[in-house]
């Protein structure tokens, strides 16, 4: 069998969708904080740790309450007026 044929999960819609979507937001957030957990580890220690261990390290030190700081940011932002109100009178 020749030719290439593109899957649904391979087309560029899906991929815009799925780079808009909550979820993935949510993954490169957690992955930028592993990253910089990794990185303090690694100068901390004198080293580079690699991802895996600043990851499992991550996950066992920071992860629960990284969560909850995330859910309560979110639920705050969610919550706030939508601009600056004026109180002066047109």
């Amino acid at each position: 069998m020749t030719g290439t044929t593109n899957s649904p999960i391979e087309t560029s819609g899906n991929r815009e969708f799925v780079k808009q979507s909550s979820l993935y937001q949510e993954f490169l957030a957690e992955r930028e904080e592993i990253l910089k957990h990794k990185w303090i580890e690694s100068e901390r220690l004198g080293y580079d740790i690699g991802f895996e261990r600043a990851l499992l390290d991550w996950i066992r030190k920071h992860r629960d309450s990284w969560r909850a700081a995330r859910r309560a940011q979110i639920s705050a932002a969610a919550t706030a007026p939508a601009g600056p109100v004026s109180l002066e009178k047109k």
